[in-house]
């Protein structure tokens, strides 16, 4: 199976093996992707032109693109040079010119003789009252008129690629395309209408007019579902093999979970008790766990994630906790350290900044078993970190953490469960592109006494009276945030922004009230300036985005973020996240900068309106569009070049249901349709996919 399907050779084969491609286009073509004529088709066309015949320009809406049959009636070569040459020609109601500049006689007598008849394409304008046609980007015989595509569609270009040669390189690219067996079930693709591969390919780069560019047209769809097909298949093959590596059933007795409840001043929500039990599930079977803990910011994600990790110690063995940074893992330690006190158990912490005996003495604790549960960050990852009997890998922020990486942690304790917790919530069919290999829990109610956020927005322009109502605030004795934003990549101005206004709260407010924290602080100032507004000493803590995630300070009730139209929606749901957290009632002020654009203006009045983080990342989805949301190099997240997951979402539910009924089916893919599923891994270039079969 490590061979490449023959039939799918010529799609593989070099560009410059198709007609018109030489070595130099071959190299630009690199700008759209396209590396193998298998590229070129699904470089699907993004428009249309419409290049039906009609009889005459007279009455046609101009400036327009027109197709029609003239008579050629006489030459006119420019007097001066440097003026265009302009031919006189009749169609069936009306003459008109066609203007060539820098036109060569020879050429133009040739294909254009006077008293011929001839078909002619272009764009048509009038200029001093009189129609012409600019260049025609068509001049063919009467009995040629068949080889003009009624509408011809537009493909995307880069630098060096013209409209003519993409048309020619697909058209050569699609007589290499060989008939495929289905990959597709059939009785789906019959209730969604959908035509064969081949077919597909033909009309999806014949589109019939702008309907046929609709991400829902029959050969579109079909199109963008082979992709998301092929996606879940992968993800689909790696859970199976996942599977395969035998995980250790462990079941704890229950004792330490227990205890930890009664202490609990609350009782917790219905969605905490379902996320425990699905993971006391996982881990209880002979599999090993691969499932998402997704839970909005406050959602108790902290409890849940304890209690399983309280399993493995029941049950004689241990688990670590990673978080993407020091100010997280630190947070995290605090968090569980009273929860470990009530039942007793030994939670350590180990970061980057762990050197020496020190980390000697931990490291020796570990192996011996001593620490029941490691808190850390990358540093986890070490080879010297070597644990006595790892039962479950937890980690926090998935973004940073892609399927590579959790397969490198599984190595660490061999068949560890792993269970990966998230605050960002993603939309279901990005969870599906990014998640679709793991088992989901989401926690969707708020715990007991998390109080709902005022949101308000205000224009810069009422800055005093912002500033003023801190100053009341911090009398009463409350804490606020204040969030200035990253104005440029440039380090340099993100600091003055968050420095001038440091100084200008200072000023305001008294010395020693306000704290300062930004990225281009040593690690060490950081953590003390963040250390005195936690302990209370300052009062505001003027910061630029590092506080996004995980910091809590129950005391703090007041966000205030500056040009927040200029975040991203997710970002500021996290950052209003940070407050809320306490007895008081809680403010976000959304500071923005007079006139607010309409999207700006949407995402800030989505907020004031909802609390929801799945509400709010759909609506960030639908703005911003996929890549964005998750920012694409760093997110793990596929490159389709049909399917589009704003607009095609459902197709992604219906690949992950159709790909593991299929798998359950047939693991090995070894049926008929199963084959033929090998096929389209193979021509979506799924090599990690076909690396797990082959091994199968």
């Amino acid at each position: 199976m490590s061979q490449r399907p023959e039939a799918l050779w010529p799609l593989f084969a070099e560009l410059k093996t198709l007609d018109g491609v030489g070595p130099k286009t071959a190299q630009a073509m690199e700008g759209l992707d396209v590396a193998a004529p298998r590229d070129l088709l699904l470089t699907l066309p993004h428009s249309v032109i419409d290049r039906r015949p009609r009889p005459s320009v007279e009455g046609a809406d101009l400036p327009g693109t027109i197709t029609v049959e003239v008579q050629v009636l006489r030459h006119m070569p420019p007097a001066v040079k440097g003026r265009p040459y302009r031919i006189q020609v009749e169609d069936a109601e009306t003459t008109f010119q066609l203007v060539f500049f820098h036109g060569r006689a020879d050429y133009l007598t040739r294909v254009l003789p006077e008293g011929s008849r001839r078909l002619v394409s272009g764009k048509v304008e009038f200029f001093d009252g009189l129609a012409q046609m600019v260049h025609p980007d068509h001049m063919l015989a009467p009995e040629e008129a068949h080889t003009l595509p009624l509408f011809e569609p537009v493909y995307p270009l880069t630098a060096g690629v013209t409209q003519k040669l993409m048309a020619r390189a697909v058209a050569g690219a699609l007589t290499r395309a060989p008939e495929l067996a289905e990959w597709i079930d059939g009785p789906l693709k019959e209730r969604e209408g959908w035509p064969d591969w081949h077919a597909a390919l033909e009309a999806a780069h014949a589109p019939d007019g702008m309907a046929a560019l609709n991400p829902t047209a029959p050969a579109r769809a079909r199109l963008a579902y082979d992709e998301l097909l092929a996606h879940q298949l992968t993800l689909g093959l790696a859970r199976i093999n996942r599977r395969k590596g035998k995980g250790f059933p462990t079941m704890g007795d229950g004792r330490l979970r227990r205890r930890v409840l009664s202490a609990l001043p609350y009782r917790p929500t219905g969605a905490q008790l379902r996320a425990m039990d699905e993971i006391a599930e996982d881990m209880a079977a002979e599999t090993r766990m691969n499932r998402l803990l997704q839970g909005d910011v406050g959602a108790g994600k902290t409890l849940v994630a304890f209690m399983a990790l309280l399993i493995a110690v029941e049950s004689g063995r241990q688990g670590v906790m990673m978080a993407p940074t020091e100010i997280l893992a630190r947070q995290h330690m605090e968090g569980l350290q009273p929860l470990a006190e009530s039942a007793g158990v030994v939670v350590e912490l180990l970061t980057g900044r762990d050197k020496g005996s020190e980390r000697k003495a931990k490291l020796a604790a570990l192996a011996a078993g001593n620490i029941h549960i490691l808190v850390g960050t990358h540093a986890v990852f070490q080879d010297d970190v070597v644990f006595k009997a790892l039962r479950l890998a937890i980690v926090d922020e998935q973004h940073r953490f892609g399927v590579r990486q959790r397969l490198e942690l599984g190595r660490k304790g061999q068949g560890a469960d792993v269970l990966v917790m998230t605050a960002t919530p993603i939309p279901r069919s990005l969870a599906l592109a990014q998640y679709g290999d793991m088992d989901v829990s989401v926690l969707d109610e708020k715990p007991p006494g998390r109080k709902p956020v005022q949101t308000a927005l205000v224009s810069t322009e009422r800055m005093p009276e912002v500033v003023e109502h801190l100053r009341k605030a911090v009398a009463e004795g409350r804490q606020a945030y204040w969030v200035c934003p990253l104005v440029e990549e440039s380090e340099v101005s993100d600091l003055t922004a968050a420095e001038e206004r440091f100084k200008h709260l200072r000023a305001q407010l008294g010395e020693g009230v306000v704290g300062l924290v930004h990225g281009q602080m040593p690690p060490a100032e950081k953590d003390a300036a963040m250390a005195r507004f936690v302990a209370g000493e300052t009062k505001v803590l003027v910061a630029t985005t590092v506080i996004e995630v995980g910091v809590n300070v129950p005391n703090a009730s007041i966000m205030v973020i500056e040009r927040a139209e200029i975040f991203g929606l997710a970002q500021l749901h996290q950052l209003r996240g940070r407050v809320g957290r306490g007895e008081a009632a809680s403010t976000c002020l959304l500071m923005y900068q007079p006139p607010l654009g309409e999207s700006g203006m949407k995402r800030l009045t989505t907020l004031r309106e909802t609390e929801d983080g799945f509400r709010i990342s759909e609506v960030d989805l639908q703005m911003r569009g996929a890549g964005d949301l998750i920012g694409t190099a760093q997110s793990g997240l596929p490159r389709f070049k049909v399917a589009d997951l704003e607009s095609q979402a459902s197709l992604m539910a219906m690949a992950q249901s159709d790909a593991r009924r299929l798998l359950a089916e047939d693991p090995e893919l070894q049926s008929d349709r199963g084959k033929a599923a090998r096929v389209l891994l193979w021509l979506m270039r799924q090599d990690e996919a076909i690396k797990l079969i082959s091994v199968g």
